[in-house]
């Protein structure tokens, strides 16, 4: 059951009026009731007030129902709540959270309004996430009174909360909501006054960049949020994401961060203004970048965009057997893949001794699922006899399919094409696994770029279900058909998209860590909160401190500077504090220090 995490008797912060009941107000008048506050209510729609009620009482009957609260606790959670259209009925607040819409306009005249009724002491809250705090404060009576509370949707599960503070803010009153929200069972980080704060200001750049994807028709709406779900651990897509959360709305915090960074990143996407401006907002209107079933509806249905049932794919070649060359990770785990759904599989390496080191972290790889209860120990050695080792590429002569996964280096990849285009049969495929190289270069490098085709597939490959299908501009309709076919077989989930730097995911992932490090390298928050705040309000599976640190700074880098090179924006250029790092050696786990220090296995 939902009871005080402390005894709300020694706090303040008593009596709370929640100024605006829509769905944020309503649901942060339910987490204060059941901390056992006095809850004020107001709204200057009485229908609205009265649907506010309506949703407390449902949602107190589901905790009934689900034995989370006996009817006394129910009865004493309604009690605390009362609801008003007049905002003189906040006298009596110690603290009042304004959620109104997300107008300068609107929230000044309440703030004004709010300066002739509440008492001196009266601590006032914006619940905004776009718009200045300071700037609020400062039309206030009383700025070293105002702050940001910033509640993520829905406001009883998320545990989030952005205590944001300006220059005028008194310490006393950021302790006082920051107890607060620690009493009420929240995870409170402290950020400064801009735009989008530390959450959406990461989030929202990212959804812009996404939209921005779609709308140039680099990949469809539905392999845009496959690839960063799949690819990213991510609950939701980010166009899908934006449906939920409002096209209108996220155009308004857009237009609110550009105008402070003058980033580019941060310029709403053309597609946001002509959705919201023909009425698409999202879920709410029943169109957004999806249809749904009705207004406010979750449920997506088909429309002119759906891709068709199977796709309309030209028929494809015969894959029998499959060459992977490399002997690292990757490698032996894209070998591991092709030999779990019953490929020939040759794993040739730069020695035969490369080669055996591979099979064998395959064949590990392999125990362990044994151990798990994953295969059967018959089904484990069948698939590691499946593979043949070798330390020479002059074994990939009878393959169907060849799968490179070597060094990052296009060098070194250009010469291991030209050496298949030697040794590979007529019709072969020859496929990259590169994350940020271009896939014309490799296929170049051969006598028959037709045949050749990105497949980046994600590590670890035997777990990841993701693998990117990068068609060039040169890529036969039959080898992407067959390469979708093969990624089907070995239970994978394609998405295509173009020859371009990043492809989908690392397109998309990087500007947004890159963003993260310029938040701490301009002192705006700590790792420790971007990474809480990313985890807790964007239900990210790590932060991105967190993340990094697992890639790996220099690989980071890299792809930065590729990301920056290929579109030529100033704001994808690498921070200069990641550039500092990898010089220092600091590359993350890898090296015992990134960002964080670890300890030294």
């Amino acid at each position: 059951m939902a009871t005080p995490l402390s005894d709300p008797s020694q706090s303040p912060l008593q009596t709370v009026a929640v100024v605006g009941l829509g769905t944020m107000g309503t649901g942060i008048a339910e987490v204060l009731a059941k901390a056992g506050r006095t809850v004020i209510g107001i709204d200057i729609s009485e229908a609205q007030a009265a649907k506010c009620v309506a949703a407390l009482e449902a949602s107190t009957a589901r905790g009934v129902e689900r034995g989370r609260l006996t009817e006394q606790e129910r009865a004493e959670i309604l009690g605390r709540v009362r609801t008003s259209a007049d905002l003189r009925t906040a006298a009596d607040a110690d603290l009042v959270v304004e959620v109104a819409p997300e107008s300068y306009e609107v929230k000044q005249q309440i703030f004004r309004e709010l300066d002739g009724i509440v008492r001196p002491e009266t601590i006032l809250a914006t619940g905004t996430n776009a718009l200045s705090v300071t700037r609020l404060a400062a039309e206030s009576s009383r700025p070293e009174r105002v702050l940001g509370l910033h509640f993520f949707n829905p406001a009883p599960a998320m545990k989030l909360v952005e205590v944001v503070s300006s220059v005028l803010t008194a310490p006393a009153a950021v302790t006082a909501v920051t107890d607060l929200a620690l009493d009420l069972g929240k995870e409170p980080v402290a950020v400064g006054d801009r735009p989008g704060f530390v959450a959406d200001g990461l989030l929202f750049g990212y959804l812009n960049q996404a939209a921005a994807m779609y709308e140039a028709k680099y990949a469809s709406r539905e392999d845009i949020d496959a690839a960063m779900r799949l690819g990213c651990g991510l609950p939701m897509g980010p166009l899908a994401l934006l449906d939920l959360i409002g096209v209108d709305t996220a155009r308004t915090v857009l237009d609110a961060m550009y105008a402070e960074s003058r980033d580019r990143l941060h310029a709403p996407a053309p597609i946001l203004k002509q959705l919201s401006e023909a009425g698409l907002t999202g879920r709410k209107a029943g169109r957004g970048f999806y249809t749904y079933e009705a207004p406010g509806s979750a449920v997506v249905v088909r429309d002119a965009l759906t891709p068709p049932e199977g796709g309309d794919l030209a028929p494809g070649r015969e894959i029998r057997s499959v060459g992977v060359a490399g002997s690292g990770t990757m490698a032996s785990g894209i070998a591991e893949v092709f030999a779990k759904a019953g490929y020939e599989v040759v794993l040739a390496a730069r020695s035969a001794e490369k080669a055996q080191t591979a099979k064998a972290r395959i064949g590990k790889s392999l125990s362990r699922s044994v151990d798990k209860g994953r295969m059967t120990a018959e089904a484990a050695a069948e698939t590691l006899d499946r593979i043949t080792a070798t330390g020479t590429y002059d074994d990939f002569a009878g393959v169907d399919l060849a799968v490179e996964a070597v060094a990052e280096d296009l060098e070194v990849k250009r010469q291991l094409f030209a050496a298949l285009d030697k040794v590979c049969k007529p019709g072969a495929i020859l496929a990259t696994t590169t994350s940020s190289l271009p896939v014309v270069a490799c296929a170049r490098a051969t006598s028959r770029p037709q045949d050749v085709i990105g497949m980046h597939f994600f590590n670890p490959a035997p777990a990841m279900k993701l693998v990117e299908v990068v068609r060039t501009v040169l890529t036969a309709d039959d080898v992407h058909a067959t390469v979708r076919e093969v990624c089907g077989r070995i239970r994978k989930h394609p998405v295509d998209c173009g020859d371009r730097a990043g492809f989908i995911v690392n397109a998309l992932l990087f500007p947004y860590l890159n963003n993260a490090i310029k938040m701490v390298q301009e002192h705006y928050a700590t790792l420790d909160d971007i990474d809480a705040a990313m985890k807790l309000g964007g239900g990210y599976p790590m932060g991105p401190f967190e993340l990094l640190d697992v890639v790996g700074l220099d690989v980071s880098l890299a792809i930065e500077k590729v990301l920056h090179r290929e579109f030529r924006d100033p704001g994808l250029a690498p921070a200069p504090l990641l550039e500092h790092l990898v010089a220092a050696g600091c590359l993350g786990r890898k090296t015992g220090r990134g960002f964080r220090e670890y300890a030294k296995r």
